[in-house]
């Protein structure tokens, strides 16, 4: 039997040699989560965040749009960047997640992933990639990859050939337009494109646990920002010290939030 433990929430799943048990054969309503501030800390805003990641103490990004993507390592108190490779206008960067010292990268459109060292950010390795690239993170094993699609595909890291795949979906049905993920102590993260919803998504089965709301998050920064702002997108998660990071596209501020009910 294992245990998976919703972060800050308290959810447990039980499960059984990989089998969720679970009551009745419909799918349960999610349970409703909205924010607390922690902290918040200072983001380009001229960054289209498309994906984030925490490393050793490091804060990661991939920035998109033609002609502007790139990868970041950034300092987390200051927002200024420490190292970048920027892509050539050919290239529409998105998602990224750093797995065994390697930093993975999706693109958009363009039909290709690439490996770089996360050291210097040299390119290690590329590879064809048969859908759009989202977002990506990992479970410690495999890749997981958004297209946004309701699907999730789990990847092998060293050839990226698809293991499974699972539909996300939760009491009124499948749910596209998944973005940026973040693995987080036994949930997948997603945010949900041009919308103020994180789903918490359970990776056996696609199921949504819950919803977390930061429509009250966003308004103040559109608000603050005049219309600048773009879409929320972006999420990291610092196991080390159990913290959670959100953003968006072209946002001037990183926050730390904890989850509470609603």
């Amino acid at each position: 039997m294992n245990l998976y433990f919703l972060p800050q929430i308290g959810l447990i799943l039980l499960t059984f040699w990989g089998s969720t048990v679970s009551v009745g054969a419909q799918i349960p309503q999610p349970s409703q989560y909205t924010y607390s501030m922690v902290q918040q800390y200072p983001h380009d805003p001229k960054a289209f965040t498309q994906g984030l990641a925490w490393n050793a103490g490091q804060v990661y990004e991939g920035t998109g749009l033609y002609g502007r993507s790139s990868l970041r390592r950034v300092d987390l108190k200051t927002g200024l960047i420490h190292r970048q490779r920027k892509y050539t206008r050919k290239y529409f960067g998105e998602g990224i997640t750093i797995f065994q010292g390697k930093i993975y990268q999706l693109t958009w459109k363009n039909n290709k992933v690439f490996l770089f060292d996360k050291k210097d950010f040299s390119l290690l390795r590329t590879w064809s990639y048969p859908r759009q690239g989202w977002g990506i993170t990992h479970n410690g094993r495999e890749l997981i990859t958004s297209d946004g699609t309701a699907q999730l595909y789990f990847l092998d890291p060293e050839t990226l050939e698809e293991q499974r795949r699972i539909l996300v979906q939760d009491d009124q049905g499948p749910v596209a337009r998944l973005n940026e993920l973040e693995y987080v102590r036994g949930a997948i993260y997603a945010n949900v494109w041009k919308t103020n919803q994180i789903a918490i998504i359970r990776p056996q089965d696609g199921i949504i646990l819950a919803w977390l709301d930061l429509t009250r998050l966003s308004q103040q920064v559109q608000s603050i920002w005049k219309g600048k702002a773009d879409v929320l997108n972006g999420i990291m998660y610092d196991p080390e010290d159990d913290r959670l990071f959100v953003t968006g596209k072209l946002w001037p501020a990183l926050f730390e939030i904890k989850v509470a009910p609603r």
